[in-house]
């Protein structure tokens, strides 16, 4: 038998192919859960009251510029501009990192004023889904200044290019999940 050959990464790139996909799973369950719990309010106030449009539009805008300024660090990788990149790539770790005030506030404004996930299985099932969204914000940050670091003392390697293209999926990703997020469960949520 011959052995086929395999450009170098592509098991990496498999790999992490089939670890979204994974998430993509994780994040339906949540959907659906909330999609079945999201109209139980237990006696408590719903989604118009409790949620600010504003605020949550303003988080919205933080993690999709985040989006942009990584696909200009990708321009800047592609290009071989090592400092460019390291620049739009703290830049994206600003956005993130906005996000994540704002989303936690948020939750300490909702818990503060007696509507915490024990209230009701709609607030159980928000909490769920956003937390679990934030948390896979806050390893993609722990993930982004890690690649930072490894691009700042070896370069743009082979292996760090490979890894940026990794966490560009992911992070894309983490986008399209809020922009479900967004629209389920805060638009659609105001309408109920």
């Amino acid at each position: 038998m011959h052995e086929h050959a395999h450009p170098d990464g592509y098991s990496t790139n498999l790999g992490f192919w089939i670890y979204l996909m994974s998430d993509c799973l994780i994040f339906a369950m949540l959907f659906a859960t909330f999609g079945v719990l999201g109209g139980n309010y237990a006696g408590g106030e719903g989604p118009k009251t409790l949620f600010n449009l504003p605020l949550v539009a303003l988080n919205t805008s933080m993690l999709l510029f985040s989006s942009i300024t990584y696909g200009f660090s990708m321009i800047a990788m592609q290009s071989g501009k090592k400092n460019a990149t390291l620049i739009w790539l703290f830049v994206t770790l600003l956005f993130g990192l906005a996000f994540l005030t704002i989303e936690l506030t948020e939750f300490h404004e909702l818990i503060e004023s007696g509507n915490g996930p024990q209230r009701s299985a709609f607030l159980s099932s928000f909490f769920t889904l956003v937390g679990t969204h934030g948390l896979h914000v806050t390893f993609g940050s722990i993930w982004l200044v890690t690649l930072m670091v490894q691009v700042g003392r070896f370069g743009l390697t082979a292996a760090n290019q490979r890894r940026l293209q990794c966490l560009s999926l992911f992070w894309h990703f983490l986008d399209v999940v809020w922009i479900g997020v967004f629209t389920f469960v805060y638009l659609m949520g105001t309408l109920r």
